[in-house]
């Protein structure tokens, strides 16, 4: 099965990596800034665990024009969420009938927006859990833990994508699995103005309280829409918001599995503030205004959160304080 990895970003560039040094056929679609970096220094991706893997530049299958859409048999969307609907036109014009389209993205509804330009093809949702921290020359490095979930579809695709540092597991309620870990990526925001790494931000109650309260506030919404929701941690959703609330030390020993991560590993939200890029934040603190407002549930730290980021988007982030984003 030849795959098409449709978006060569820090996601796609990590699931890509470990899929091609595993023997899968894989071919990169992504943007010359990126794909220059990798044609000279090659792909190297490695894990907080120690697993490191390298590519050369002469075996990896490069392009930035979307006729290599044509040559997938499995194309994994990994394109930002403004991103989407780009492709999706792109795929429809290209990609053979039979292609299978798994998004890998972050956010709600996208795999909604493939289908509508891709109707005839077997198009699937994802949840990736980790967070992949790019850097210079070709280097992505995962620093934290978990497994991809892709929805059940006719084809079963778990032994196509697992490989050895890339658990792949498939589901039949990949909408409730993509829920909860939406829930979590909120904190791509708070995270991106606070100036600090995810286990500095983690180990400081206040700024757990924050990530508390904004994650009530969404469950308030998604409660109001009746969204199924699983959880991506070991604890029931409704029971994060009081464990983050906890004192500190207390945290620290029930919440264990949380700060399992690199110490200097930042969310992909911060990652793109500090390379002046667009974030993502109206396909997610934007989602929760927008369904909250069809409900009439109020969302203040949502909203502000949002504003706050794109401020930073105009203007350059600078360190906020919880106090300061609770306005």
């Amino acid at each position: 099965m030849h795959i098409v990895v449709a978006g060569a970003g820090a996601i796609g560039c990590y699931v890509g990596g470990l899929l091609a040094h595993a023997g899968r056929e894989v071919s990169f679609l992504g943007r010359p800034r990126i794909l220059d970096v990798l044609g000279k220094n090659g792909l190297r991706v490695s894990d907080f665990s120690g697993l490191e893997a390298q590519l050369s530049a002469q075996s990896l299958d490069l392009h930035n024009t979307p006729e290599v859409l044509g040559r997938g048999d499995l194309i994994l969307v990994c394109v930002k969420s403004a991103a989407t609907a780009e492709i999706a036109k792109q795929i429809a014009a290209y990609a053979k009938p039979e292609a299978i389209i798994v998004s890998l993205q972050n956010g709600m509804g996208h795999a909604d927006t493939l289908r509508k330009e891709l109707p005839n093809h077997d198009v699937r949702a994802a949840m990736v859990p980790f967070n992949v921290v790019p850097s210079d020359k070709g280097h992505f490095h995962r620093a934290t833990s978990g497994d991809i979930v892709i929805g059940a579809g006719p084809t079963p695709l778990g032994k196509i994508m697992n490989v050895k540092g890339l658990g792949v597991s498939e589901s039949d309620e990949i909408e409730a699995v993509q829920w909860g870990k939406f829930l979590l990526n909120l904190n791509n925001a708070p995270n991106a103005l606070s100036g600090m790494t995810l286990h500095a931000q983690l180990l400081s109650r206040p700024w757990r309280r924050l990530m508390a309260d904004q994650m009530a506030e969404a469950l308030r919404v998604l409660k109001a829409h009746n969204c199924p929701i699983r959880p991506t941690t070991p604890l029931p959703v409704g029971l994060v918001p009081h464990i983050l609330r906890l004192p500190t030390p207390l945290f620290r020993r029930i919440a264990a599995k949380m700060l399992t991560i690199d110490p200097q590993a930042r969310t992909s939200m911060a990652h793109d503030l500090m390379a002046g890029r667009k974030t993502e934040v109206d396909a997610l603190q934007g989602r929760i205004i927008a369904m909250g407002q069809e409900k009439s549930v109020p969302t203040p730290l949502c909203q502000g959160m949002l504003a706050a980021i794109k401020q930073a988007e105009e203007n350059g982030a600078t360190p906020q304080t919880p106090d300061s984003l609770r306005g």
